[in-house]
C-alpha cells in the first residue's frame, strides 16, 4: 500500500472512530435513555387508565360505600358527637353486661375536612362479654375503627379479664 493511501486509510479510519464515539455517546445513549423513560410512562399511563376503568365499574359500590361512611359518621357538633359515641359505649356495655372502668375522649383535628374522636375505653367482664362488646361495637352503623385491643386475665379461667380498646370516631365537616 502506497503511503498516501496509507494516510487517507488513517484519516479514514480516525474520522470513522470520532465519528462512531459521538454517535454512541451523543446520540445513541441519549435516545436510548430517552425510549426507556418513554416507555415507563407509557406503562404508567396504560396502568392509570386501566385502574381508572376498574374504577368506573365499581362507581355504584364505591359511591354507596361513600354515602354509607357520611350517614354514619358522627355529627359535626363536637359535643353531640362526643355525646353519641359515649352513650352507644354504655348502651353496648349495658346489653353486654360488660363494666366500664375508663373513658377517655379527645379530639384530633389532622385535616379540615374531616375530625376524629379518638377514645381510649377500659373495661372489665368474662372472655363471653368482652367478645360480644366488641362484636356489637363493630357491627352498628356508626362511622368508628378499632385501633387497638389489649386483653388481660386475672385469673386462670378468664372469668376476670379487663380488655383495652383504642376507638376513633369520624367526624366530617359539613359542606
Amino acid at each position: 500500500m502506497k503511503i498516501q493511501n496509507r494516510q487517507q486509510f488513517l484519516v479514514i479510519m480516525a474520522l470513522a472512530a470520532v465519528g462512531l464515539f459521538v454517535g454512541v455517546n451523543f446520540i445513541f445513549t441519549p435516545l436510548q435513555g430517552w425510549w426507556s423513560s418513554r416507555s415507563a410512562q407509557i406503562r404508567d399511563l396504560r396502568a392509570k387508565v386501566k385502574d381508572g376503568r376498574f374504577l368506573l365499574q365499581r362507581e355504584t359500590g364505591i359511591r354507596g360505600h361513600w354515602d354509607d361512611m357520611r350517614t354514619n359518621a358522627l355529627p359535626p357538633n363536637t359535643s353531640v358527637a362526643e355525646a353519641k359515641l359515649l352513650g352507644a359505649v354504655d348502651n353496648w356495655s349495658r346489653s353486654t353486661g360488660v363494666e366500664i372502668t375508663s373513658l377517655m375522649p379527645q379530639w384530633k383535628q389532622e385535616d379540615t375536612n374531616y375530625l376524629t374522636l379518638n377514645c381510649r375505653v377500659e373495661t372489665s367482664g368474662d372472655i363471653n362479654s368482652l367478645s360480644r362488646f366488641l362484636y356489637e361495637l363493630e357491627k352498628g352503623p356508626m362511622g368508628l375503627r378499632v385501633d387497638s385491643v389489649e386483653l388481660g386475665a386475672h385469673d386462670t379461667s378468664g372469668q376476670q379479664m379487663t380488655m383495652g380498646l383504642d376507638l376513633n370516631g369520624l367526624v366530617l365537616a359539613p359542606n
